[in-house]
This record gives structure tokens, C-alpha cells and sequence, in this order.
């Protein structure tokens, strides 16, 4: 039996890899682990822990492991500490991370010094901010990779990964978008009190490399979406650096009938609510990835999607000043909602990735890592 260990930090990499999560531990094959800290274990985002016990899974795991927004390094050095006892402890075969969280990061820096396999999902892309150094330093550190498209495996080639180890299967929340069981709207709707019909989604994380802009790109942000009289759904920012400044002016937004404001939303009823809004405004990377698939518009605010989202008509980006917003949603307005196609694959990444783990190739990857120049790969 092969004991396979997830790491998740945030409401966002649950959501990702949880149909991988989930087709693993339906397998006699396979002892699933979770380790399950950063966001989850904070009330200040809605303990989102919660959600992940109501999924059922045997073998959970909790870490609190945050310090202040303001140091990120210590948060991360006390991740890679309790991660290190935990992993001791159970002696994984396999150790999965997702995306470009440091909550990732420490999970990959465990598994390298300790030579266990760490496979990353989502690596290879491109974006803004301090998550782009933080994805390829993943990249580097684990042995197989599982990305979402062609692009993103020539990029790790290019980075020195041997071909052989990169695998294209879609970005697994797909698998969650194209399901026949998503909850109903009038549901979420009832469960979340949400009582407008036409709505936006809200979703603006900070960008650490520019932190000292949030304030006056938080208060101007708030000043658009006002000065729009529409109907918004807003979710709280993830907890990077900055983050209360934004959280600070959304309180202007509160008793405000044409406001709903949540710490976080389930996955699968954000995927929901997503679907039927007139357009999402921010800089969250479910405008980019997720919002095409169902032909919603998106706002796309400054610098933290920069080079990810491709050409794509329904994406408006703008600068993050108020009467660039105000245009830009009055652009958002207009378009129609035509899903497009999307570069993040069909749905099918659990099964793919199922197929790569259950090889036996997989289990003798090398753990001793090499760089292979591109001169040498096909």
C-alpha cells in the first residue's frame, strides 16, 4: 500500500486538489493523508478546516501554523518544522503539493531533504508578484509534475526537469466545474442569504511586491465598485501580506444592502455562484482560469495575473485606479457570456493523475535530481 500525504494551506489548493484527494482514497492501493494548515485553521477566514472534515477523509491532520501577515518567512519556517516531525512520523511514499503557496513550498523543502517523491500540480506558469518565484522554487524542489497544459511542460523542460516526469492533465478543478454535482443556486443562495438576483463576484488579493500601493489600490477598488450601484458577492483575500488593508476598506462595504461579504465559500457553491454572476472583478486567478469555462467576463485588476491569462476576449484588464475600474466593468457589462476554450484541460485530471501514480515507472523516479540541459530532451 502506497501512503500518499496532501498539504493544504488555502481554501483555493483544496479546491484543486481535492478529486485527486478524492479518487486516491476511493483506492485499496492507497493510504491517504492530510496535513491541513494556513488558512483552514484561521476563524478570520472561516475555518475552513471544517469543510474538509465534512468530506469524510480518515486521516486529517492539524497544524496551525501562522504568524502575522507581515512574516511570512516565520509562518513558512514553522510549516517546514511541523511538516518535517509529521512527515517522520507516518514515512510517506508520496508527498503532493499545488501551486505557488509557501504552505507548498515547505512541503516540497521536506520532501527533498528527507528523499521522498514530491509531486507538484500546477507548476510551470507564468504570473505576478512573488508567487511566480515561489511556484519555480517548488518546481526545483520536487520530482514529478502534473501540469495543465503543453506550455507549462515546456517550461519546466526549459527549467531543467527531465520530460519524462512532466505530466499534462489539466488543472483538477475542472474536474469540480464540470461535474453534474455541483449544488443548486437557489440553495447556495439560500444558505449564503444572498438576496439579489443579478450580482458580481468581488475577489482582491494583495500583491506583496507592491505592497505599499494596497492601500490606495484597496480604497480606490472599494470607491468603483460603490460608485457602480450593482449587486456584489465579496470574498475576503487570501492571508498574504497586505491583507488586512483590504479587509480594512471592505468595511465601508458592510450594511450596505447591495453587499454580501464572507470570509470564504465552499468550493463547490463558489463554483456556483461564479457561474451565474454577471462578471468577477479583481485579480484572483479564478477570472483567468475558471471564469472562461463558463463564459463569464472578467475585471482584471493590475499586476497579479500578468503574462497567465493569454489572449482571451472576456478578460478586461485595467490599472487599478477607480475610473479604470468603472470603465472596465462598464466594458464587462456589455460582453456576452460565450465560454471559450481554455488551455486548463476537460475534466479529466484525477483519472490522469491516477494513471501516472499507479505506474510502476512512478515509485522508482529517481530522488536524486539532476539538471538536463534542453539540448538534451526530446
Amino acid at each position: 500500500m502506497k501512503r500518499i500525504v496532501f498539504l493544504t494551506g488555502t481554501r483555493a489548493d483544496f479546491g484543486k486538489l481535492k478529486s485527486l484527494i478524492e479518487i486516491t482514497s476511493a483506492d485499496e492501493s492507497f493510504e491517504v493523508h492530510l496535513f491541513v494548515t494556513g488558512m483552514h485553521l484561521s476563524k478570520k477566514y472561516g475555518s475552513t478546516v471544517d469543510e474538509i472534515i465534512k468530506c469524510g477523509y480518515r486521516n486529517i491532520y492539524q497544524y496551525i501554523n501562522q504568524t502575522t501577515e507581515e512574516t511570512m518567512d516565520h509562518t513558512l519556517a514553522r510549516t517546514v518544522v511541523a511538516f518535517s516531525d509529521y512527515v517522520k512520523h507516518i514515512n510517506p511514499d508520496l508527498i503532493v503539493v499545488h501551486g505557488d503557496r509557501l504552505e507548498a513550498l515547505a512541503g516540497a523543502i521536506v520532501g527533498a531533504f528527507n528523499n521522498i517523491l514530491v509531486a507538484h500540480i500546477e507548476g510551470g506558469e507564468v504570473s505576478g508578484t512573488v508567487d511566480e518565484l515561489t511556484r519555480h522554487a517548488i518546481s526545483k524542489l520536487s520530482h514529478a509534475h502534473f501540469v495543465s497544459n503543453e506550455t507549462a511542460r515546456r517550461r519546466l523542460i526549459q527549467m531543467g526537469e527531465r520530460s519524462e516526469s512532466v505530466h499534462v492533465i489539466g488543472s483538477p478543478d475542472v474536474d469540480v466545474m464540470m461535474s453534474d454535482s455541483l449544488p443548486d443556486l437557489a440553495d447556495v443562495k439560500r444558505h449564503y442569504e444572498i438576496g439579489f438576483d443579478d450580482y458580481a463576484v468581488l475577489l482582491f488579493h494583495p500583491v506583496t511586491t507592491e505592497v505599499e500601493l494596497l492601500d490606495a489600490q484597496a480604497k480606490d477598488l472599494v470607491n468603483a465598485v460603490l460608485e457602480s450601484n450593482l449587486n456584489y458577492v465579496v470574498i475576503y483575500p487570501n492571508n498574504d501580506m497586505g491583507s488586512s488593508l483590504i479587509i480594512h476598506h471592505y468595511q465601508r462595504l458592510l450594511g450596505n444592502p447591495r453587499f454580501r461579504i464572507f470570509p470564504s465559500i465552499r468550493f463547490e457553491k463558489f463554483l456556483v455562484l461564479l457561474k451565474n454572476a454577471s462578471f468577477i472583478v479583481g485579480n484572483s486567478s479564478a477570472g483567468i482560469r475558471e471564469a472562461p469555462y463558463y463564459g463569464l467576463p472578467t475585471v482584471n485588476i493590475g499586476s497579479r495575473q500578468s503574462n497567465r491569462a493569454g489572449d482571451n476576449s472576456n478578460i478586461i484588464h485595467c490599472g487599478c485606479g477607480r475610473a479604470e475600474i468603472l470603465e472596465a466593468i462598464r466594458m464587462a457589462l456589455a460582453l456576452p457570456h460565450l465560454p471559450t476554450l481554455n488551455p486548463f484541460g476537460t475534466g479529466n485530471s484525477a483519472e490522469l493523475f491516477f494513471r501516472a501514480v499507479t505506474d510502476d515507472v512512478f515509485a522508482k523516479i529517481n530522488r536524486q535530481k539532476q539538471f538536463v540541459d534542453t539540448a538534451h530532451t526530446v
